[in-house]
């Protein structure tokens, strides 16, 4: 559960643990259906340290969805930059949203769609903090197609669209 740095003192990798056990129950069911003990028994984390790193489910649930992002937002960037065509990186995108899926199929055994979309359709009217941070990574995903709609469209790649409208 822990180890020993010599020179920093007693660190902890209950926080990340918490995290990717409840990412990983998240991926399998609805965020309703979970409870807080069993995500700490997932993470082989006591009840206790759980409320020292989050003082809620919500907080939890917010920080996987922060992780989440952080991950998929690099893999986004590189998929959407370089010279290729406008079509190239859309099918570039594509291509990274089948191999997430295809991942999902190989360890939960089912195709378990989008993390992002999956607790937007079950919280959105529940819980506004959940609902805001999904709004916003959908936002900056918009904003990220839309950015390469408008380079391909300065480069004459594509006629002149509303570049927001089509991302």
């Amino acid at each position: 559960d822990r180890s020993y740095n010599v020179n920093m003192g007693r660190t902890s990798d209950a926080r990340q643990r918490l995290v990717e056990a409840a990412a990983g129950l998240l991926s399998q069911r609805p965020y309703s259906s979970i409870g807080v003990a069993e995500i700490c028994s997932a993470a082989g984390v006591q009840k206790g340290s759980f409320y020292y790193f989050f003082p809620s489910k919500q907080a939890l649930v917010l920080a996987v969805i922060d992780e989440h992002w952080s991950r998929q937002r690099r893999d986004w960037l590189q998929a959407m930059q370089g010279s290729d065509t406008l079509v190239e990186r859309l099918h570039g995108l594509f291509r990274l949203t089948a191999e997430y899926q295809t991942t999902s199929l190989a360890g939960a055994g089912s195709v378990t769609g989008c993390l992002f979309g999956n607790l937007a359709l079950e919280l959105s009217g529940q819980d506004g903090a959940v609902r805001e941070r999904l709004q916003a990574i959908f936002e900056e995903q918009i904003d990220l197609v839309e950015r390469v709609i408008e380079e391909a469209v300065d480069a004459g790649q594509v006629p002149p669209v509303n570049a927001r409208a089509a991302a």
